[in-house]
């Protein structure tokens, strides 16, 4: 009874850190044009503050996943809800762009050691045919947390664009002191393990070039000698990290995550819908602000059903897959992210705000379908002394592809508005078609939103490929229970 109730304590410690994370996030956005006045910051500075977040958790998330699995997950979770606390704060004290940026990069790392941990923690307090309810519970609390951003950066921006980042300070202590009294280390930790310092820097130094050539790329062209030096140099040094981590006794990237089958399909499925999905939101704020001219917080909160319908969806899907696996559900959930793709596939400048609103609730469906049981065929799939590197490799990949998707439908549409008008549409200065080729712009959009489907439907059927559990050794851990 005594670990029964402890399961739904460690859910409910992850849960007000997910909250805090993805809010944080999302309140942010509609504050940027504020903050830009205020502190007198260039365009390139608040880009980067939106995006820096982002990019610090997917290049972080694998490595703490593996500290995690040698020191334990507690530790790790609890300092980094305490540095997003501290770092939240002094978000709210910058006075200039370059402070901001450097603080919100602070935030990212007190995220990543939160968003690499919290998964794990859930996977080893609850039962393996309860951990799709869990997993559901959770990603039903970051599509809340969505839904409240805007709605919650809209109000505060009024007290001051500070505000938004002072709020996090108050939960962000009862969290930290709430995670530090009541989580445990349940899973055996291994003995005599030494950390992969050289593979670690080597991805590191990699998926940074990645992650920046992507942005830039998007921002400034494929063909700036700038962005192919670091495209190059990414797939030199990722290269160099594989062949390091598949001879090195102790890696930081156990590649075996990569060779059962279960595994490297529910990976591969992640990072394509990560690139079907990661723009959808992106777009259709570029759509409703430059074409419909709408204000940017009606904006934000007209996009509220794609997250209610994940909402309501991803528990049902993760109690579902603890009855019948994950395979069905994760597949059906893509195809249906496809279905609802295809409403913006044919997307006009007079499209009826009903016909959009249906497009977003059925992706939202098919979101809710896969998220909870892909995530569980993960997390189920490896053991206990891995469960930190798994849960750190999928959100990297589900980040990744999102970066890869953002910068792509920049490069897509870029050809159809300014480059004034793309960047005070994407943080929300601009309000109507000033500098917009309506007609490129709405085909550039119908093209970005094809390439999504397209790539919703190869996730789907990744997904469906998906074999039989691998055989992994059991920890000393799973043999006595």
């Amino acid at each position: 009874m005594k670990k029964d109730n402890y399961k739904w304590i460690a859910l409910s410690c992850t849960t007000i850190g997910a909250l805090l994370s993805v809010m944080s996030g999302s309140t942010l956005m509609i504050a940027l044009p504020v903050i830009m006045k205020d502190i007198n910051a260039g365009m390139g500075i608040v880009t980067w503050v939106l995006m820096g977040y982002m990019l610090v958790l997917t290049i972080l998330v694998p490595s703490i996943g593996r500290v995690a699995d040698m020191v334990g997950r507690k530790k790790l979770y609890v300092s980094g809800f305490a540095v997003f606390t501290i770092a939240s704060f002094l978000c709210g004290l910058a006075h200039s762009g370059l402070t901001l940026l450097i603080f919100r990069l602070i935030q990212g790392i007190g995220g990543s050691l939160m968003v690499a941990n919290s998964t794990a923690i859930v996977t080893d307090a609850f039962p393996k045919k309860e951990l799709g309810k869990a997993l559901g519970i959770n990603t039903m609390i970051i599509s809340v947390a969505s839904v409240i951003g805007p709605i919650l950066g809209g109000f505060l921006v009024n007290f001051g664009w500070r505000s938004i980042f002072y709020i996090n300070v108050p939960i962000g202590i009862l969290g930290t002191i709430w995670a530090a009294a009541q989580l445990k280390e349940v899973a055996n930790l291994p003995e005599k393990q030494k950390f992969d310092f050289k593979g670690t820097i080597v991805f590191t130094l990699g998926m940074l070039s990645l992650l920046i050539a992507l942005t830039l790329g998007s921002f400034s062209g494929w063909f700036n000698p700038n962005v192919v030096i670091l495209i190059v140099a990414s797939v030199i040094l990722i290269a160099l990290f594989v062949n390091i981590e598949s001879k090195i006794k102790y890696p930081m990237l156990d590649m075996r995550l990569f060779k059962n089958r279960i595994l490297a399909f529910a990976y591969a499925s992640n990072f394509f819908n990560g690139i079907a999905r990661g723009a959808v939101t992106f777009l259709l704020v570029f759509y409703f602000q430059g074409i419909k001219g709408i204000d940017p917080i009606i904006a934000g909160m007209l996009l509220t059903p794609l997250a209610i319908s994940m909402m309501i969806v991803s528990p049902i899907s993760g109690v579902l897959s603890d009855k019948y696996g994950s395979r069905a559900l994760s597949s059906i959930g893509l195809a249906t992210s496809a279905v609802g793709l295809i409403g913006f596939m044919f997307i006009k400048e007079n499209s009826s705000m009903t016909m959009l609103v249906i497009s977003m609730l059925i992706m939202g469906l098919g979101s809710g379908l896969f998220f909870s049981p892909n995530t569980n065929a993960i997390m189920g799939s490896v053991p206990a002394d891995k469960r930190g590197v798994a849960a750190g490799v999928r959100t990297m990949l589900n980040n990744a592809g999102t970066v890869l998707s953002i910068a792509l439908s920049m490069a897509i549409i870029a050809s159809s508005v300014s480059p004034e008008a793309m960047q005070a549409l994407f943080v929300g200065t601009q309000v109507g078609a000033e500098g917009i080729a309506i007609g490129k712009f709405i085909g550039g959009l119908r093209l970005a939103f094809t390439i999504s489907f397209i790539f919703s439907v190869v996730a789907a059927l990744l997904s469906y490929l998906r074999g039989p559990e691998p055989a992994w050794e059991e920890s000393e851990e799973e043999k006595v229970a």
